[in-house]
């Protein structure tokens, strides 16, 4: 099915989040593992003709490839829409993805799924052995807003790119002295 408009997934992205916030309302998923499986399970039901991949790389990135588009799933027990994410470098990026999104499972206070685009939903790095991102729903400005970078220009840049325009947002975030 890598016949999908983006505005086609984008309205399976609704219907998958109604669905599984309806059943998260009933009872929440207890665990990132069984709620990735379950998110992998409905868009399997709802692309109908594109094959999910139910066994993929421990650190595939996205999560879920789905023709050419890709769902990265997370998932948290806290009251929050904030989480960290993957890994700066996308190692192991699924290069015939173009698009990814985000499905992020909220179960703590009201449970519910939202979804948005990932380039979107960055909101900042960390940076320790390994830079990662972290990730917001409903964030109001996305980490490449604030570098003035296009995730896709970013991500295809060579690391040594990469850290030059991290290393200036983490100079633009010190306090003065």
């Amino acid at each position: 099915m890598g016949y999908f408009t983006a505005a086609d997934f984008e309205q399976l992205l609704d219907k998958l989040c109604a669905c599984l916030t309806l059943e998260a309302s009933r009872k929440a998923f207890s665990d990132s593992k069984s709620f990735e499986h379950r998110v992998r399970e409905v868009t399997q039901r709802l692309a109908e003709e594109e094959k999910i991949n139910f066994t993929p790389h421990a650190q595939a990135f996205p999560d879920i490839e789905v023709g050419k588009y890709g769902i990265e799933v997370k998932f948290t027990t806290s009251d929050s829409w904030r989480c960290v994410a993957n890994s700066v470098l996308e190692t192991y990026r699924i290069q015939s993805v173009e698009k990814v999104y985000v499905v992020y499972g909220k179960m703590g206070g009201r449970s519910e799924v939202r979804w948005a685009p990932y380039a979107d939903s960055v909101v900042h790095v960390r940076t320790s052995h390994v830079p990662r991102f972290e990730v917001e729903i409903g964030a109001e400005r996305s980490l490449f807003e604030t570098m003035g970078v296009d995730y896709d220009d970013f991500r295809l840049s060579p690391m040594e790119s990469k850290m030059e325009y991290i290393r200036q947002y983490a100079r633009g975030r010190l306090k003065p002295g």
